[in-house]
């Protein structure tokens, strides 16, 4: 069940829509949704990083909507703080984005997304395979959608405490992608190591290590950017993708 609240044409390419999903409490949130004018197409989940449904996430879905998939970025801060925009420029956002982070409850942000990916098999610019793609939080989230849902195929980006749910990796069902960043402050490379030992038991799992980059290298503009990873990742994602989803 969704409403849609706004609809432009961009270059008579895309069109790109501000939309409500309701939540299976019956509650509504929003969602920033990109789709290419050759439909059907496959549909993608777009997960956010800590920093909420900011321009950098908006981006990545218009990208994803270019290469000829239904991008779709929900707003999973919603029951904290509706249609929050963060950056990684100021201290001030990062104590938000960390706090936001901290009184965040997974579960519910899981459920969030399976009621996203409800809707958009709704759609009839959709052609029912559905993908996710997360980064950060959003990493984490993808690893649990691969767990928890029926999403053809997940990638996930630097997730963060993907270890604490390692008991569920019996539940993949269907590929899952992983993109770790060797120097991430927020992921050991104790930890690295042992998503590396315990996930390689999965023939699902695929995991890729960055060498020299930070949390964050794929995110453009951002501080710890690093374009080669970033173009790397990019063309095994893709690769992914088309693999499962087209």
């Amino acid at each position: 069940m969704l409403k849609l609240i706004k609809i432009t044409a961009i270059s008579n390419q895309l069109t790109k829509m501000k939309i409500k999903i309701t939540s299976n409490n019956g509650e509504t949130f929003s969602a920033y949704l990109k789709a290419p004018t050759s439909r059907p197409a496959p549909g993608l989940i777009i997960i956010q990083e800590i920093f909420g449904v900011n321009e950098v996430m908006r981006n990545i879905a218009d990208k994803y909507a270019q290469a000829g998939y239904v991008a779709i970025v929900p707003d999973l801060f919603w029951r904290q703080e509706a249609n929050i925009e963060l950056t990684d420029r100021s201290e001030s956002d990062w104590q938000k984005a960390f706090e936001l982070y901290q009184n965040f409850d997974e579960n519910k942000g899981v459920d969030d997304l399976i009621s996203t990916m409800k809707t958009l098999k709704e759609l009839p610019e959709c052609t029912g395979k559905i993908g996710s793609i997360g980064f950060c939080l959003g990493g984490k989230l993808a690893y649990l959608m691969a767990t928890r849902s029926q999403a053809e195929c997940n990638v996930s980006y630097y997730g963060v405490g993907i270890e604490k749910n390692l008991d569920e990796a019996t539940n993949i069902q269907n590929p899952l992608m992983l993109h770790l960043a060797e120097k991430d402050e927020y992921v050991s490379p104790e930890i690295q190591s042992q998503l590396k030992i315990e996930l390689s038991n999965y023939p699902l799992v695929t995991i890729h290590s960055y060498p020299n980059v930070n949390h964050g290298f794929a995110r453009i503009e951002g501080k710890d950017y690093n374009l080669e990873a970033t173009n790397l990742a990019q063309n095994r994602t893709m690769e992914f993708f088309q693999k499962y989803l087209d």
